[in-house]
Formats: structure tokens, sequence, C-alpha cells
């Protein structure tokens, strides 16, 4: 293959959203505009489906002058998809792909006949590793590209990155959105209100959500004597998949705070115990839809719903209420810092593209730290909170959960 000479960049954002997509692309087009002008920008409209089908628009004069705006944005400007490149399959019945098409070859000669050099993606896991995989292709078939990853997700739980973008944003919005949910206890007695919060394998989001939740709780002022107080207002437990749950000794719990306060506030994260759930819908003979990646559709499980009748009756509930944050907290616009840390990763990025150093870019929790460009084999998803950190141990205390709880983590 001819090797391209004449620097030439894309961006493409995948996955689901998350509240750094904007600003990212924004980033980009900034800091290529005042480090190198004269190279070319195209985004490829809605992910890898607009790599394989060529669908891509350029970065007009207009746009660098006004990117900047995309700063004060959520979602994407470029449109994401979910296209496992490796999933040949799920390519073809997708149309994205004709019969006996590789896709890695489709977006490789896609990317040639654009005259792409540099690729720039934005996603988490499941799109970097994607990335891997075509930076792999890339690399054994000569074609001369460099990929470059940005983190996206707000599950923050990507090895070895300390911090994905849009993480920190979407804690403090679930937390917005549960200040006004939370009122809902008022409506009624003995109330049961489930905050379901975005979260697959990682109890991070879940756990942030609550520790900023309560942090603004603290800085809130009450009239004493109203049921309208802080003690209505607090959490009483959070779930995540890294900890095991006895059911019967939360309801207990539970249920003596019920009797105490007349409501029960819960955080729950969308993929505790999933596994358990699965079983019993398959043991009824229901399907579990799974997507291209593999992963068990979660709003098809609805984890929310199942712990609601788990502990509705156990705790003596009048009424429950399941409230999910996700979409809400991740189509948010990045918040200072978040802004802060997309700045650093999209200048790191940048900077190791023009040199043609690939990988993901993150503070590399395996070297100290240091804010790199990670190597592709070294990302992989599913990367457990850490259930050590003293913030987590204040939190779980501050609510009275329980610490035997903390007996199993999930790898």
């Amino acid at each position: 293959m001819t090797t391209l000479r004449k620097p030439k960049v894309a961006m493409l954002t995948a996955g689901g959203l998350a509240p750094c997509l904007s600003s990212a692309v924004g980033g980009l087009i900034e800091r290529y505009s005042e480090v190198a002008p004269e190279i070319e920008l195209i985004g490829y409209l809605g992910g890898y489906k607009g790599l394989l089908l060529g669908d891509s628009i350029v970065v007009s004069p207009e746009v660098r002058a006004q990117a900047h705006v995309l700063h004060r944005h959520g979602g994407s400007p470029l449109g994401n998809s979910r296209v496992k490149l490796t999933n040949n399959a799920d390519c073809l019945k997708r149309g994205l792909v004709k019969e006996g098409q590789d896709p890695l070859r489709v977006a490789a000669e896609q990317l040639t006949k654009d005259e792409i050099t540099i690729l720039h993606t934005v996603g988490g896991d499941d799109t970097n590793t994607t990335a891997a995989d075509l930076a792999r292709y890339l690399a054994s078939n000569n074609y001369d590209l460099t990929v470059v990853g940005l983190p996206k997700t707000i599950d923050n739980d990507v090895y070895p990155i300390r911090q994905s973008l849009g993480a920190w944003t979407a804690a403090e919005e679930g937390a917005r959105y549960f200040e006004n949910v939370v009122n809902e206890q008022s409506a009624n007695p003995r109330m049961l209100i489930i905050h379901e919060v975005m979260g697959r394998n990682c109890g991070w989001l879940t756990a942030a959500t609550a520790k900023v939740y309560r942090e603004r709780l603290r800085a809130m002022e009450f009239v004493p004597g109203f049921n309208l107080d802080r003690t209505h207002k607090d959490i009483d437990a959070v779930y995540i998949p890294e900890l095991a749950i006895d059911i019967q000794a939360e309801a207990k719990r539970l249920r003596l705070a019920m009797d105490r306060k007349d409501c029960i506030n819960v955080f729950i994260s969308e993929g505790a115990c999933v596994e358990q759930i699965v079983v019993e819908m398959e043991s009824r003979g229901e399907a579990v839809e799974r997507d291209a990646f593999g992963h068990v559709k979660l709003d098809k499980v609805n984890v929310g719903a199942w712990f609601s009748k788990q502990f509705a009756k156990l705790i003596g509930a009048e009424k429950t209420l399941v409230q999910k944050s996700g979409y809400f907290a991740r189509a948010a616009a990045a918040n200072i810092d978040d802004l802060r840390l997309i700045k650093s990763m999209v200048d790191t990025a940048v900077e190791c593209a023009l040199r043609g150093e690939g990988g993901v870019i993150g503070h590399d929790e395996d070297r100290g730290g240091r804010l790199r460009a990670i190597e592709f084999p070294r990302i992989k998803g599913g990367k457990p909170l850490d259930l050590g950190q003293p913030w987590f141990d204040e939190l779980i205390k501050g609510i009275g959960q329980p610490m035997g709880t903390r007996m199993f983590v999930k790898h």
C-alpha cells in the first residue's frame, strides 16, 4: 500500500453518550487549529457505522471558528452508534457491509480512500477495544495510520485509566436529579424510592453519585420539626455490582428505618444482581436480549423494578417509586472538572497523534498515574470500584449500611 504523507485527521464518537463528547470533539478541533491549522479535519457520522459507510463531514473554517461553543453542549455533534468491527454477522445484518466483506477491511479501505493518517476515537472500553482491533489490523496490513483514543464512559471502569471523561459530570447530574425525585417521599406514607444509576459492571457512578448527593444535602438548610428534613432526604442504602447483598438482612435493617422515618431512599447500580435476575428470567423461559458486544441489554432486565418487588413487602412499603437518572446524567454538558480533564487529554492526544504514537489517552495507573497514550492491548473494561477508597468507606458508614456486605468483589 502507498504510504500516506500529507496529514489528515478523522474523528468519531461511539457507544453510549457521556458528558464529554461534544467538548472532546470541540477540543480536538481547537487544538489542531492552534498547533497545525493546515491539517484537514473530518468527522465520521454515527461512529464506526459512518466509517463503514463512508459517511463523513468536513470541518469547515466556520466550524473551526465556533468550535468553542461545543463545550457548552451535551450529546455528540457527530452522532454515535454501537458497532463492533469484528462482529461480521451483526455488521452484515445492519447493512453496514456486504456478504463476504470483512468489516475491518472495509473500515481500513475507507480510511485509505479518505486519505486519513490520524483517527481519533472517543468512546468507552468497547469503542477503544474496537479501535485496538482496527489498529492491529491496520498494522498487520501495512496501512499507515495512527489511532489515538479518548476514554469516554460514565461508568469509569476502564483498565488502567484512573479517570474516564464524563464520569464526574454524570455523578453531579445524577445527584441533582435525585434532589427533586427525593421530595416524592412527602407525597405518600411509607414510601420506598429507588434511584437506579447506570453502571453495568462497576459501581463507581452509583457510589460517586451518592457521595455528591450527600455532600449537597449537607450544604442545605432545613426547618426543624417538618417532614422535609435531612433525615427524610438522606440515603439509606447503596447497592453496587461489587457487593453481595443479603436481601433478608437488608430488609430487616430497612424496615426499622421505614418504621422510624416513614420512607426509604435507595441508590442502586443498573448492573447489581444482573446475573441472578438473568438466571430467573431464563428459568421462566424468557429470552434475554444482548447487544452486538454480547452484553445483556440492561433496560430489558430492569434491576430497579426487580429490587422494588424484592423489598416492597419485606419492608412494608405502601408505595414504591423507581426512577432512573442515566439518560438525564449522560446527556449533560461537561462540568468544570471534566472540562479541565478533557483539555489535558485532548492536548496530549494531539501531541501523541502528531508524533505517530497510538493508544488511548489516560492517567496510567500502572505507570504512576502519568498522562500518556496507553497501549491498546492493555485497555479493557470491567474495572471494579476500589472498595478500599476512604471516600467509599465514609459513604457506607455514613448511611449506616453494615460493612459485612463488603464480602464479594466481582472481577
